[in-house]
């Protein structure tokens, strides 16, 4: 059975911007643009096979989703590099910012990519439920698990 799937580059201009902000929001802007280029050549290598092309923008938010994890799977082995002191302050509002995603990139991995993918990038709780491979109830609930945690422990 062949499916009709439209050309590779229809796909990345249409959702390329989806799957960007949600890399950023996920693993920071340091590392979101190698997962997303790692996002992008295996979606390019998986794309031939594709079997079910209904929803490809989920199907790239869940490819980008698994390269997060494995963005800070291997984060957590590097050694941590120690950096200058900068000799000035950087903005209020962008280091509130800052620390809130860092509070974001702390909860589990199911409460990550259900936060992110709900509110982030405004998916249904039942997409976020394919994404992350579980049923649409689990993700409704990691999703307000994860901004209950946020609430409990992150204060501005």
């Amino acid at each position: 059975m062949s499916v009709d799937l439209p050309p590779f580059q229809w796909l990345l201009d249409q959702h390329r911007d989806d799957v960007y902000r949600f890399l950023v929001a996920t693993v920071g802007v340091q590392e979101a643009d190698d997962c997303f280029q790692e996002t992008f050549m295996a979606a390019l290598r998986a794309y031939p096979r594709l079997g079910d092309a209904s929803n490809l923008r989920s199907w790239l938010l869940t490819i980008a989703h698994r390269k997060a994890i494995d963005s800070a799977r291997s984060r957590a082995r590097q050694p941590m590099a120690v950096a200058d002191v900068p000799d000035a302050a950087a903005p209020a509002a962008s280091e509130v910012d800052e620390r809130l995603w860092q509070a974001v990139r702390t909860l589990p991995d199911k409460q990550r990519g259900a936060v992110l993918l709900h509110y982030v990038s405004d998916l249904a709780h039942a997409q976020v439920a394919r994404i992350l491979e579980c049923s649409e109830e689990a993700a409704r609930r990691s999703a307000h698990e994860g901004i209950k945690k946020l609430r409990q422990e992150w204060q501005p």
